[in-house]
């Protein structure tokens, strides 16, 4: 009798709770790996699908640019506000903090500076440093419509397989050079790209017009870049706008750190992407945490 009790209560217990993946639902990524499901839910917070990225890889064809100079000094201090760090392994290594215990995603695609051809890139990191590094995912250029469009591609699919391996997502960039427009159509065509090759979520640019047909025709998750330096008002309307048109986070850098109080500017842009606060109410709390130094 007691046996027939405790088979009745194993099934209650089991019919009961869901059959598939309770902590994870983001976009497009049910049927991943455990591994893979485990470290995206190390950049997109599991409460929201969301996340902020703070991007400081720029220096890999740029240089010192304005405000990473010194990566110790304006960087290290906004680690806490943010949900994942994209960087290189140069600048992981060097000067990020080893207690940083958030994502980390990895540049890993590199080769020309701004002297030159950007889309001439070649992988320029392999699968097990970045599992050597503990890192949550990799992140790969593609310039569709490129002069190395293909090259760039090889490069996706090749980390991509890669990746497959050993459990490790991988993020592909899209690229906009000098001579390809940024408009809903070219961003449709490269993220769906992007996506059907097989990268777990996808970087992109915001357009003002269309860009909800952008997230709704991309089968992962898209994140928006936050592009050059814009007036700090500006850049939390273009996150707002982002968000409520289905992107699943920002990956920002320079409206970061170049900002008058990064330190304020990441916090009110944390609350436009997990909290829906609108872009009015941010931009009143930045001017609010700038004054209190």
């Amino acid at each position: 009798m007691a046996d027939t009790d405790g088979i009745q209560a194993s099934k209650e217990y089991y019919l009961d709770r869901p059959q598939t993946n309770p902590t994870f639902g983001l976009k497009g990524c049910g049927a991943l790996d455990w591994g893979m499901q485990n470290r995206l839910s190390n950049i997109f917070r599991p409460e929201t699908g969301r996340t902020v990225m703070l991007a400081v890889d720029h220096g890999y064809f740029m240089g010192p640019t304005t405000g990473l100079e010194r990566i110790d000094q304006t960087i290290v201090p906004l680690l806490p506000y943010s949900d994942t760090l994209m960087c290189t392994r140069g600048v992981l290594r060097s000067m990020t903090p080893s207690t940083y215990s958030k994502g980390v995603v990895m540049r890993a695609s590199g080769g020309p500076s701004i002297l030159k051809e950007l889309s001439n890139e070649q992988i320029a990191v392999n699968v097990e440093d970045a599992l050597r590094m503990n890192c949550s995912a990799m992140a790969v250029q593609v310039f569709i419509g490129g002069e190395f469009e293909s090259q760039s591609i090889h490069n996706l699919t090749r980390l991509i397989d890669e990746g497959m391996r050993y459990g490790m997502p991988v993020l592909g960039v899209t690229a906009v050079g000098k001579e390809l427009t940024r408009d809903a159509q070219y961003m449709r065509l490269a993220t769906r790209i992007i996506a059907e090759l097989g990268a777990a979520y996808v970087k992109t640019y915001f357009v003002e017009k269309d860009f909800e047909s952008v997230t709704a025709s991309c089968p992962v998750p898209i994140v928006i870049a936050g592009g050059k330096k814009q007036p700090e008002k500006d850049a939390l309307a273009m996150a707002a706008k982002a968000i409520k048109q289905g992107a699943s986070g920002v990956d920002m850098g320079r409206n970061i750190f170049q900002s008058e109080a990064p330190k304020a500017m990441i916090q009110a842009v944390n609350k436009v992407v997990h909290e829906n606060m609108s872009a009015k109410h941010a931009y009143e709390l930045y001017k609010d945490l700038k004054a209190q130094g």
